[in-house]
């Protein structure tokens, strides 16, 4: 679910170009198909991002002169408070030189810098969390040793651990993960943008929670996005429409991204059809809210201008491997219960995306006029390489059905 997950948040870096969402997309899944070229992750961001900011503070730490009272030599009193004075009158003597006593020592109020302020110890919080996970990230990608996330994750840990001792040689103590901001934190450009990526890495603990309970909303938007880029391959396939894609910073119930519907609409302009990919629609239709998919294609043709045609697409989520077989056989026999019930559209197709587990599988189920193609595949390595290429196969069957 980590790569499922990355897989879904790599949108939210091609949507920074919005003209080419979809090719910028497929060339992050691309480079997710080769295990030795790590997931983008947010610390692989904060090594991107981060690492600069915190090489700009390093010489320019913030400091504060702090007043304390220590016994001082007379010649360098400059200042002296309340309790200097009462300690002074009772020291024995008659004059300041007989009371600092044979050391010409008197207690005085003097000024010392000191490291130890909200913003330093958030910095030094930040310093050892960032190492923490970069180590933890680098040994989950213990293959990827020769790519260059994974040697940007290796140089901002160590630069971390190496800044987190320089605070802790500074007598810098570490922040509670609740602390308020003050001003610096808040204003200060360097000190804030590390005080929000030691907030995010707090909440990686919560987005992982949030993945766990709502992992079939994420396996779902996964899938979306799988069947988008295998339609967007085509070859005359021309995207003509896209509904905005509205990026969140947190998951909401589960779902990263919002949109309208259809999320994309192709054109095929040799086939003379119109491929529409819907995701969760408000007004799904008789058929397909009877099937229980939420998502699916409808395939228009332009030229004959008959009845469209649905596809209902499954993305059934669980944590052990389910029997491929028997859920395209089921699923088929579902289909071919609701076909009396046709009257405006027709679904006789379907397609069940569902997690692997390891070893990718693919399996098909026919009727006398139905059919639904099920695909077990991985979101990363070995498993997502074949799983697109079996989403990219029943795509071309499916939309060049009956096509003279």
């Amino acid at each position: 679910m980590n790569e499922v997950l990355a897989r879904v948040q790599e949108l939210g870096e091609a949507l920074e170009d919005p003209l080419h969402v979809w090719p910028r997309l497929r060339d992050a899944w691309q480079r997710a198909e080769d295990e030795a070229d790590p997931r983008m992750a947010e610390i692989v961001r904060q090594a991107q991002e981060i690492l600069p900011r915190l090489k700009a503070l390093e010489p320019r730490i913030r400091r504060v002169l702090r007043r304390t009272r220590e016994l001082t030599s007379l010649d360098r009193v400059q200042e002296m408070d309340r309790a200097s004075m009462r300690w002074l009158v009772r020291q024995p003597g008659r004059t300041i030189a007989e009371r600092a006593g044979t050391s010409q020592r008197i207690m005085a109020t003097v000024r010392r810098e000191n490291f130890d302020t909200p913003e330093n110890r958030v910095l030094h919080s930040y310093s050892k969390l960032a190492f923490q996970v970069a180590r933890e990230w680098m040994n989950e990608h213990p293959r990827a040793k020769s790519s260059r996330r994974y040697a940007q994750v290796e140089h901002f840990g160590r630069f971390c651990k190496a800044f987190a001792q320089m605070l802790a040689d500074l007598d810098v103590s570490s922040a509670e993960a609740g602390i308020v901001p003050n001003y610096v934190l808040m204003q200060e450009p360097s000190y804030n943008a590390v005080y929000e990526a030691w907030r995010r890495l707090l909440e990686e603990d919560k987005v992982l929670d949030d993945l766990w309970a709502w992992q079939a909303e994420t396996w779902t938007d996964f899938s979306v996005l799988a069947v988008v880029l295998a339609l967007s391959e085509l070859e005359e396939a021309e995207l003509v429409a896209q509904s905005p894609i509205v990026w969140r910073s947190e998951a909401t119930l589960g779902r990263w991204f919002e949109q309208d519907r259809p999320i994309a609409v192709f054109w095929l302009k040799n086939t003379g059809r119109i491929v529409e990919v819907q995701s969760r629609p408000e007004a799904p239709g008789r058929l397909l809210a009877l099937t229980r998919a939420h998502v699916s294609l409808r395939i228009s043709d332009i030229r004959t201008g008959g009845m469209p045609r649905r596809v209902a697409v499954w993305t059934p989520h669980s944590l052990t491997r389910i029997d491929l077989t028997d859920a395209v056989q089921r699923a088929n026999e579902r289909l071919v219960e609701i076909q009396p019930l046709s009257q405006t559209e027709v679904l006789l197709n379907g397609l069940i995306l569902t997690p692997s587990h390891g070893e990718f599988e693919s399996s098909v189920a026919t009727g006398a006029r139905t059919r639904v193609d099920g695909i077990a595949l991985e979101a990363s390595g070995d498993g997502l390489r074949k799983g697109l290429d079996a989403i990219r196969a029943f795509a071309r069957g499916e939309i060049y059905a009956k096509t003279t």
